[in-house]
């Protein structure tokens, strides 16, 4: 069934329209007088605000940010967000943080059925939040006529053509902690990309399946078979060559793959970084999703910053997947270089793994 899009909601004149966003913005400060640091979430909501408020539309926003654990928070206060909404959306409401309830985690049908008192419309614009049934992301279109806002619209053509039908060769950059968050996507890309590289600390799980010694570094043991098994079958996934690091005695290090007792990986090396640029260089659709470092520390940033560059200067379609990656292309200046920087990070592996999200079912599931 077709995605429901805002033209689907018919007249909207007169209607109050629930629209559930991701303001989950950075801010710093003291709890009761925190400042937002980048205002890029609450921006990406303003095409569907402005279509539902220039067609008459009383626009009710919720959102959630952070990590209350369904206790009000004064550091987690929509407060600042709503000043800066105010400011780029006169007269659009801000409800307080969803996830001061624990009906909102919790799915609660009466946390549900309070949201969506009064409200005539959903729209859901919250593509960061659509991978979980969460109250306020599948609860309101068991009962209003829903549809998903520009934001989502545009993350899912974009993921939908990665899946379907990317120009080709394809390339996969992934990096981060761990391998068991992303076994899944690994298990899909491996199999729907021409090369997979893999970075970051996930990549010393790699290594030692292939036997090399990798000292300190981090590893998932129960998931060196697995990633052995990967190996054996998909020639085309690339790890790392070199690695900087520290040494047993916390210095600065450059080593192989074969790193000695002690030493602690902490990023790609400068031969990997130039490996991975030739190959994302030469793609016509390139995906990257997590830092191929502890880009934090700035002596361990440049593979980070290599790939960001590469994505940057590459010709080919190029798409960020949220979380990390996003934020370092915006640290290093490169977000507007490359086509699309996801709002979702956890969200875009999951619709790449999967084909669907929570969220998505539901609004294709609501009354018309």
């Amino acid at each position: 069934m077709k995605l429901p899009v805002l033209e689907d909601l018919g007249e909207v004149r007169g209607k109050t329209v629930l629209v559930r966003t991701d303001f989950n913005v950075p801010m710093v400060g003291p709890d009761d007088a925190r400042t937002i640091t980048d205002d890029f979430r609450i921006r990406a909501a303003l095409p569907t605000i402005h279509w539902l408020t220039e067609r008459g539309a009383r626009v009710v926003c919720a959102s959630h940010l952070g990590r209350p654990k369904g206790i009000a928070n004064p550091k987690y206060s929509m407060a600042p967000v709503r000043a800066r909404l105010a400011e780029l959306a006169p007269g659009v409401e801000l409800v307080e943080n969803l996830r001061f309830s624990p009906g909102e985690e919790g799915n609660d049908a009466e946390f549900v059925e309070r949201l969506v008192q009064g409200m005539d419309l959903y729209v859901n614009d919250a593509f960061g939040a659509a991978h979980r049934a969460h109250g306020s992301i599948v609860g309101p279109p068991r009962t209003l006529r829903s549809a998903a806002g520009r934001l989502i619209e545009h993350e899912v053509s974009v993921l939908s053509g990665l899946r379907n039908s990317p120009k080709r060769p394809f390339v996969a950059v992934l990096g981060g902690a761990k391998v068991s968050d992303k076994l899944g996507v690994i298990e899909t890309l491996v199999g729907m990309v021409d090369q997979l590289l893999i970075g970051g600390g996930m990549c010393f799980t790699f290594l030692a399946a292939q036997g090399h010694p990798i000292g300190d570094s981090l590893c998932e043991r129960d998931q060196v078979d697995h990633c052995a098994a990967l190996l054996a079958k998909y020639p085309t996934i690339l790890l790392p060559e070199d690695i900087i690091g520290l040494d047993a005695d916390g210095v600065y290090a450059t080593f192989g793959r074969r790193l000695p007792a002690g030493a602690k990986g902490m990023d790609i090396g400068p031969g990997t970084a130039a490996a991975f640029t030739d190959v994302i260089m030469d793609a016509r659709t390139v995906l990257w999703n997590g830092p191929m470092g502890v880009f934090e520390d700035a002596r361990f940033a440049k593979g980070t910053r290599t790939v960001a560059q590469a994505m940057a200067d590459s010709k080919a379609f190029t798409v960020v997947g949220g979380g990390d990656s996003a934020a370092a292309m915006a640290e290093f200046g490169l977000a507007d270089e490359v086509n699309h920087v996801s709002t979702g990070g956890g969200a875009s592996l999951e619709y790449l793994e999967f084909g669907d999200l929570p969220g998505l079912h539901a609004l294709r599931e609501a009354p018309r």
